[in-house]
């Protein structure tokens, strides 16, 4: 299924992944490879997450602290946000889900 992200979470990921090579050169680009690897895993399986608020749904990265929050419209997926999971809990929630 297309993947659709939005612009902020498009922000999300850039800013983790310079966060992340910042700290430990190569580390941002392990970051990117995981989130790329999630979202692949989710447009196969999109329904296989649980549902974190209405239709949104929550993938928790396995070797990073963030959360990959999506929706499953008619013909795609919306990535909504992909948020640290320690800060600012559900300031996504304002978000357009298409």
């Amino acid at each position: 299924m297309k993947i659709v992200f939005s612009i902020y979470a498009v922000r999300e990921l850039n800013d983790a992944a310079s966060f992340y090579e910042k700290a430990l050169v190569g580390l941002g680009k392990r970051f990117r490879q995981e989130v790329k690897k999630a979202v692949a895993t989710i447009a196969i399986l999109p329904t296989a997450w649980p549902i974190a608020d209405d239709d949104v749904r929550k993938y928790v990265l396995h070797s990073f602290p963030y959360n990959i929050l999506y929706s499953i419209e008619n013909d795609h997926i919306f990535i909504i946000a992909i948020a640290h999971q320690r800060r600012q809990p559900q300031y996504w929630l304002g978000r357009d889900t298409i």
